[in-house]
């Protein structure tokens, strides 16, 4: 899906391209993608490097063209390992083109293109853009954060409960949630200080910039609190998990010994020897309550040593 948007005085979608527009380009074809690179002259290359869902953040120069790669936080609609992951947006700039591609329908640049017509001023250049881009996904990945932490709190209220591999699972998902995000918020502040002295910055951005830092750290120091958190939560239950059936084998174990008693005490009366009993009517009572006898106190004496 393709969409131009005249970024003077506002945001304003337009019909077809004109100099200095904004083309947002998401989930393309390969029909849309033939079309830019004939269209536009585009290294076809990039296109490749953007779709790669594993592209790293960074900065790329070619024959007067830019190529900017940033990771984006995205939320997985279908049930997956990770729920959360991030993704790459690549923009796309020469001369009076600038082109953002996304080959994910992700609510960052759905809320980008809102909050920008409301906020109805528009862009003042390109550079302007990149950084705003680069403070809208800073915003989101806090957004993804705080809906990780309600899912990790809402996660140790159930296994507050019962302790069960499937909640066990769903926190490993979580965690590797976070994992993504540490090293992609890790490559954006990387690239940020890189394209510092790699495009033209005026003051504003130099104010905007200060700005972006400032988010981003907080979404780095917020996604190691929460994965320090999360790592310990887990440490605390598996401990639990390992304590409840250490519980579990001693009680059998201690259950085991009581019963080994009445079957060591049944074995000696019962072989084929001389044990003065043979002809006793009180052979079997005697031998039946020597085994009660035994394994009661055996009982108390486990009971005592707090094994059952």
């Amino acid at each position: 899906m393709k969409r131009f948007w005249n970024i003077n005085n506002g945001i304003h979608q337009i019909s077809e391209w004109e100099s200095n527009c904004w083309i947002q380009v998401t989930c393309p074809t390969e029909e849309d993608r033939q079309q830019l690179e004939k269209e536009y002259k585009i290294p076809e290359y990039f296109f490749s490097d953007i779709s790669d869902a594993d592209e790293r953040a960074r900065f790329e120069f070619d024959e007067g063209w830019q190529l900017i790669i940033i990771r984006i936080p995205y939320m997985k609609e279908v049930r997956s390992r990770t729920p959360y992951t991030t993704v790459p947006l690549g923009i796309i700039h020469k001369g009076d083109i600038l082109i953002t591609v996304c080959y994910f329908e992700t609510d960052m640049m759905i809320d980008f293109v809102s909050y920008q017509q409301r906020r109805g001023e528009g862009f003042t250049d390109y550079v302007d853009m990149i950084f705003r881009l680069f403070l809208s996904s800073s915003v989101w990945y806090l957004k993804r954060l705080k809906q990780i932490s309600m899912l990790l709190d809402r996660a140790k209220r159930s296994m507050d409960h019962s302790v069960n591999n499937t909640s066990l699972v769903n926190l490993s998902r979580l965690q590797d949630s976070l994992t993504y995000f540490i090293t992609s918020i890790r490559g954006n502040e990387t690239l940020l200080q890189k394209l510092k002295f790699k495009l033209p910055i005026d003051e504003l951005d130099a104010d905007l910039i200060e700005d972006v830092n400032i988010e981003m750290s907080q979404a780095r120091e917020t996604a190691h609190i929460y994965a320090e958190i999360l790592e310990s939560t887990m440490d605390t239950y598996t401990s639990i998990i390992n304590n409840n059936m250490n519980t579990v084998m001693r009680t059998l174990t201690s259950f085991s010994i009581i019963l080994m008693f009445p079957t060591l005490i049944s074995s000696l009366f019962g072989m084929n020897l001389v044990n003065g009993m043979e002809s006793s009517q009180w052979g079997f009572p005697i031998a039946l309550i020597i085994s009660l006898i035994v394994s009661i106190g055996s009982w108390l004496i486990l009971r005592h040593k707090s094994l059952l």
